[in-house]
């Protein structure tokens, strides 16, 4: 019932065995995904904390890596104040590199994340680099001798943590930077430790099992402070080098709506990131404190697309 249209609700006509939805999050892919996902446990959260009456309505809908989605709020929902949609970095990246048939960031409001998946390093157990700087280090030296295997094709982001790591440590050539781009964080796994990558990157959650089974050896992460549970695995900032990779969880709402109203989602969304309940969901999935709302994720989304666009020119996805 949950994955129900609102519009086929409400030609349902009203029966006490419907739940009367008020507000609805879009997740812009399946169920079971991370945006579906993010729906889920933010409408949850909303109903336990009081700050709807009945349960937050779940829509997905699918198509164009979330651009579907977007092109349904920006045309048709676009003054619509109950309406959120569950967003991610994997959003922003594709603005960026105008995977949306022309869409921007400014035709949507920004409200805030919540939390996010740092992302991490990793070389084989028996690897030669014990620092993020040693496997810099081999990049500057030679870079066709280093190797990045990751679990999104080239101009992903588990791609682009790699170049925007590397560029902040001083190293200015993308094109040389060796990726290989595989389906999913196993696969990438399996090239390392095989030896056909020197280094993988890619989100803890995914990398947790192959850290505890001994498979890899992470090097850095790509988080503002050490992550619990890893409190041994450095981050990239205490060796030096200025680079934070987080694929956060979001939310956006519709540009025409009212400031009070927007201000109100970003209300909610900071109680549901400061409750219990949040806390738990993160440490069960292994997410990491990320928090920014309103203008503050307003003028980080510009800043992040900004950057991500400035690395995919660099490597010739963008001209």
């Amino acid at each position: 019932m949950r994955n129900l249209t609102r519009a086929a609700i409400l030609a349902l006509g009203t029966t006490a065995a419907l739940p009367a939805f008020a507000e609805e999050c879009i997740a812009p892919a399946n169920p079971g995904g991370g945006w579906d996902f993010t729906c889920r446990q933010i409408g949850r959260i909303m109903t336990e904390l009081g700050l709807v009456p009945n349960m937050v309505q779940v829509t997905n809908i699918t198509g164009a890596g979330g651009g579907v989605a977007y092109t349904h709020v920006v045309g048709d929902r676009n003054e619509d104040p109950d309406v959120f949609v569950a967003a991610s970095s994997a959003t922003t990246t594709r603005l960026a590199q105008n995977a949306f048939a022309g869409a921007t960031a400014d035709q949507v409001r920004w409200v805030g994340t919540i939390g996010g998946d740092p992302g991490v390093i990793v070389v084989a157990n028996d690897s030669e680099y014990q620092t993020l700087n040693d496997l810099v280090e081999a990049v500057k030296a030679d870079p066709s001798a280093v190797a990045f295997a990751g679990g999104s094709a080239v101009g992903g982001f588990d791609h682009l943590k790699v170049l925007m790591m590397l560029d902040a440590a001083g190293f200015e050539d993308a094109r040389a930077v060796k990726y290989i781009g595989l389906d999913g964080g196993a696969d990438a796994i399996t090239q390392t430790v095989g030896g056909f990558a020197q280094a993988m990157t890619g989100d803890l959650s995914e990398i947790t099992g192959f850290i505890s089974s001994g498979d890899v050896r992470p090097i850095a992460v790509l988080s503002e402070e050490r992550v619990p549970g890893f409190e041994d695995v450095p981050t990239a900032k205490e060796q030096g080098i200025d680079s934070v990779a987080m694929n956060w969880r979001g939310v956006y709402v519709p540009k025409g709506i009212s400031d009070e109203d927007y201000d109100k989602w970003v209300d909610w969304l900071q109680q549901v990131g400061a409750s219990d309940q949040w806390q738990t969901v993160m440490e069960e999935n292994g997410l990491a404190p990320y928090d920014i709302f309103g203008a503050d994720f307003e003028a980080f989304v510009a800043d992040n697309i900004a950057q991500i666009q400035d690395v995919s020119r660099e490597i010739g996805l963008l001209q």
